[in-house]
């Protein structure tokens, strides 16, 4: 009996990424977290924001809002957002502003 594999690296064009790596989260379930971090940035503080609810496109939108809000750079890539700086607090505030039930993670 042929065993199922599932191809994941190929010499030939290298990762394998499958259309379905972003599952959308229920709103409705969904506790935004924010964490600070520092920790293969060189030094610098960045400020991570993952299980935002919906899909690539919403975190999108969220990243963009929250990058013209606090005056700065990041990006949105495998479901978490990435902002230059430590901003916690204020995209905390932001997220209650806007209705999400968001939390601090980490120390």
């Amino acid at each position: 009996m042929p065993k199922e594999t599932r191809l994941v690296y190929s010499t030939e064009s290298g990762r394998i990424d499958s259309d379905s790596t972003q599952a959308i989260i229920n709103p409705d379930d969904a506790v935004i977290s924010v964490r600070r971090e520092t920790k293969g940035r060189g030094g610098k503080e960045a400020t991570v924001v993952w299980n935002v609810p919906g899909g690539p496109d919403d975190l999108k939108t969220l990243a963009k809002a929250l990058k013209r809000r606090l005056g700065t750079g990041g990006s949105a890539k495998q479901g978490e957002i990435v902002i230059q700086g430590d901003h916690v607090v204020p995209i905390l505030e932001f997220l209650a502003e806007q209705g999400y039930r968001a939390k601090k993670a980490g120390g």
